[in-house]
């Protein structure tokens, strides 16, 4: 598991891959500073190295250049994937400071987020994934409540209650932990990211 703890939000993730394999054919980038959060779930297709190779790739892109907006990552993602295998690709910046997110996702991965008080968040992802091939994409903006909860997934994510355990009391720790004890099945790559915006 991955752990984030700043002044702004508290984040882990977590990622397994199919049946015991060597190479998890998902991939997932962090990085929090006191301007921003950004994130990078990529889910390579099928499993194997070389799903592992076209996630990597992504995830490449949002590492070396995490002030880009979200349309400018998700586009150099794309062209990443020339020559490789391709990917469903979530991306989320958080501003911190003008109090709202921007998302974009192409392809299989959830994302929800569950405010304190209000109606819970759901953005449609693009159908499809990240090929190399021009393609739109469609990034949204939404402002944030304090104490708002989300939660990214890939397709192998097992489903759980997921309204019932992101409203509860329990911290984001033990949320984590909750989640990834559910996670057993071992028929796909699975990754999840799980925060609080505080």
């Amino acid at each position: 598991m991955m752990y984030l703890n700043t002044p702004h939000l508290e984040v882990h993730s977590f990622q397994t891959a199919k049946g015991g394999n060597t190479y998890c054919g998902d991939s997932i980038y962090m990085e929090a500073n006191n301007d921003f959060f950004v994130c990078i779930l990529a889910d390579g297709l099928g499993s194997g190295e070389f799903a592992y190779e076209a996630s990597q790739a992504a995830v490449s892109i949002v590492e070396a250049n995490p002030e880009k907006c979200v349309d400018a990552l998700i586009d150099d993602c794309n062209k990443a994937m020339v020559g490789k295998r391709g990917a469903a690709v979530a991306i989320l910046k958080v501003d911190f400071q003008k109090k709202q997110f921007e998302y974009s996702c192409v392809g299989n991965i959830r994302f929800y987020v569950y405010p304190p008080a209000g109606k819970m968040i759901y953005p449609m992802p693009v159908t499809g994934y990240l090929s190399g091939r021009r393609q739109r994409f469609r990034t949204q903006t939404y402002p944030f409540d304090p104490k708002s909860r989300f939660l990214i997934h890939s397709d192998g994510f097992v489903n759980v209650n997921t309204r019932a355990l992101l409203t509860s009391e329990h911290s984001i720790t033990i949320l984590a932990q909750q989640l990834k004890e559910k996670q057993i099945d071992a028929f796909d790559d699975m990754s999840f990211i799980v925060g609080n915006l505080l």
